[in-house]
C-alpha cells in the first residue's frame, strides 16, 4: 500500500557487494531542521553505520571460518546423533 508521505531517504554503496548492493536509510523529518546537522554529517553517520554493520558481521564469520573442518564434521554428526535418539526416545 502507497501512502502520501515524502521521506528522504540515503542509499549507501556497499563496500562488500557479495552480501548487499546498498543500504537504505530513512532519514528523521526532523534531524535536518536541527541546528548545526548538514547533509554531510548525516551522510557520513549512514555511511559509519553501515560500515559497523559489515565489520560485526566479518568479526563473526572469521571466528567460525578459524574451527577446523574435523570438528564441524563432529559437531554435525554429535546434532544427528542428537537429533535421532530425541526423535526415537520421544516417540
Amino acid at each position: 500500500m502507497v501512502k502520501g508521505i515524502t521521506r528522504q531517504v540515503i542509499l549507501v554503496k556497499s563496500p562488500d557487494p557479495r552480501l548487499f548492493e546498498e543500504a537504505i536509510f530513512i532519514v528523521k523529518e526532523e534531524a535536518l531542521a536541527r541546528e548545526g546537522v548538514t547533509a554531510e554529517h548525516v551522510l557520513k553517520e549512514a555511511r559509519r553505520a553501515a560500515d559497523g554493520y559489515l565489520k560485526q558481521g566479518k568479526a563473526w564469520n572469521r571466528r567460525l571460518e578459524r574451527l577446523p573442518a574435523p570438528l564441524w564434521a563432529a559437531i554435525g554428526a554429535a546434532a544427528a546423533s542428537a537429533g535421532w535418539l530425541g526423535w526415537l526416545f520421544l516417540l
